[in-house]
């Protein structure tokens, strides 16, 4: 599964480039707040596996009008050093890495 580069965002975490983006539409989970909003990030110029970064927080789309935090590119990168710590290897090829995000990410 790799991210369409129309629709992500660059970012340099630790002098490693990658490439981060979150569903412009919710799903229906997301929309009706039973779902939160979910980040995927891979390696810029190889992607291997893609890391799914689940966050606790509504999608900033939500059909319910519940305040959801703008993602900031700072809290991408934390999100990502989490993956890495946590064993995710964005070099292999392989399943999606999902993670789900304290609260305070």
């Amino acid at each position: 599964m790799a991210i369409p580069k129309k629709d992500s965002r660059p970012l340099t975490v630790d002098g490693v480039a990658y490439r981060w983006s979150i569903r412009r539409k919710p799903t229906y989970a997301q929309g009706t707040c039973r779902g939160t909003l979910s980040i995927a990030a891979q390696l810029a110029h190889a992607p291997g596996s893609v890391a799914v970064l689940r966050t606790p927080h509504p999608h900033p789309a939500n059909w319910l009008g519940a305040p959801a935090p703008t993602v900031r590119p700072a809290a991408v990168a934390h999100a990502i050093r989490s993956a890495l710590h946590r064993g995710w290897q964005p070099n292999e090829p392989g399943r999606p890495f999902l993670l789900d995000l304290p609260p305070t990410a």
